[in-house]
């Protein structure tokens, strides 16, 4: 008898599977003298080492093979959402520092010594705030657009045969990315936006949650209803600006933002024809591109300081007015960055007044309101003029520079 031989109630491993050879059947020896094991059918293995005919032989494992479409990537779940949080906290740390650095070049006008001297005198935290206020909008604008468009090029995609063509980048991003980012973006839009743009976020978050008016009923005429109830009440908020703009009769662009975008909400979703796709993909992915870029230059080009006009003069002789962004302050010298260029440092004991003006940027430019809200102002500001409303512009800051 040979040693390895294997019992049937041991808790040794279980051996592997053998082939069966038809017709090699031997008697095994007794092993007590007087009983006789059961006949073991000879698998040879490794070592001619004879198998128990009782003992089951395991089945080989056959392969598992996940039935996904040629042409087609399925991605875990838990690693897309891996993915999708690495890549967007790159971009909320990141983004923020690149711009905030660039800023600072651009408001010292190059120069290297005042970049430096603004470097060592605006702490992270004002660059971070000067971002968030300015900068935000531009980065909302970005994901809406990028999650608008990236989930009509995917439902569009899903419908050509598999392994055509690529699907296209937005479309990949859009599937990788989990559904509370982007949800986030359109609740940082709503906040950011000027009143006079929130209407293109109804196609943008129809488009990116594909929310077809076929999914508010199953019925057709309860549909009809739900959606005229929805018409009804977007008209209820935005009638009397329409009438306002209607009135002045130079506000085109005004009329367009408020009439077009509810329209397009109800045939955005998709899917597109396949032979747009591709085209499609590649111009909006270069506008989207151009635009960000376009409305970045302004970003950048935001004084990260306050806008200042600071009187100097003796107590009994002439002043004067110098308008630029306070630096720093001290004990002995108050500087300043000049709205024309250059740093002016001015004695503390010459400084008499000094005022806090708005930049032309901010000078409204249409007269509309939404319900005592200012069309330019976003949700955020016009909650902030209700707490503190806009005071009167001081003369110093009328005065040129």
């Amino acid at each position: 008898m040979s040693a390895a031989t294997t019992a049937t109630g041991g808790d040794g491993p279980v051996p592997p599977p053998r082939a069966s050879a038809p017709g090699d059947v031997a008697d095994s020896p007794p092993i007590d003298g007087t009983t006789t094991a059961p006949p073991v059918v000879d698998r040879p293995a490794a070592g001619g080492v004879a198998w128990p005919a009782g003992v089951p032989v395991a089945e080989p494992a056959e392969p598992v093979v996940a039935d996904v479409e040629p042409g087609r990537v399925r991605w875990d779940p838990a690693e897309r959402r891996a993915r999708a949080s690495q890549s967007f906290w790159t971009a909320v740390v990141g983004v923020p520092a690149i711009f905030s650095v660039l800023r600072l070049g651009v408001e010292a006008g190059g120069e290297l010594q005042t970049t430096l001297l603004l470097v060592a005198n605006v702490g992270p935290v004002n660059l971070l705030a000067g971002f968030l206020t300015t900068a935000a909008r531009l980065l909302s604008t970005g994901l809406v657009a990028v999650f608008a468009l990236g989930a009509v090029l995917a439902v569009s995609a899903d419908q050509l045969p598999p392994g055509t063509r690529r699907r296209p980048l937005f479309a990949r991003w859009a599937d990788i990315t989990p559904a509370w980012v982007v949800l986030a973006s359109f609740l940082l839009a709503l906040i950011t936006w000027p009143l006079l743009y929130l209407p293109l976020l109804l196609p943008a978050f129809v488009a990116a949650f594909q929310l077809r008016p076929g999914r508010l009923h199953e019925r057709v005429v309860p549909r009809l209803l739900l959606i005229g109830a929805l018409l009804a009440g977007y008209g209820w908020l935005m009638l009397p600006t329409l009438r306002e703009a209607m009135r002045q009769g130079d506000e085109w662009l005004v009329l367009a933002l408020i009439v077009v975008p509810p329209l397009l909400a109800l045939f955005i979703t998709g899917p597109l024809p396949g032979m747009v796709i591709r085209p499609l993909a590649s111009v909006t992915e270069v506008a989207v591109l151009a635009t960000l870029v376009w409305a970045a230059v302004p970003v950048i080009s935001t004084p990260v300081l306050p806008l200042t006009v600071t009187t100097v003069g003796p107590e009994s002789g002439p002043t004067e007015d110098v308008r630029g962004h306070v630096v720093t302050t001290d004990d002995v010298n108050m500087v300043i960055l000049q709205e024309r260029g250059g740093v002016r440092y001015v004695p503390v004991d010459l400084v008499r007044a000094q005022v806090l003006c708005p930049s032309e940027e901010e000078l409204p430019r249409h007269q509309l309101r939404i319900h005592d809200f200012h069309v330019e102002d976003s949700l955020l500001e016009g909650m902030g003029r209700r707490v503190r409303p806009v005071h009167r512009i001081d003369a110093a800051c009328r005065t040129p520079a």
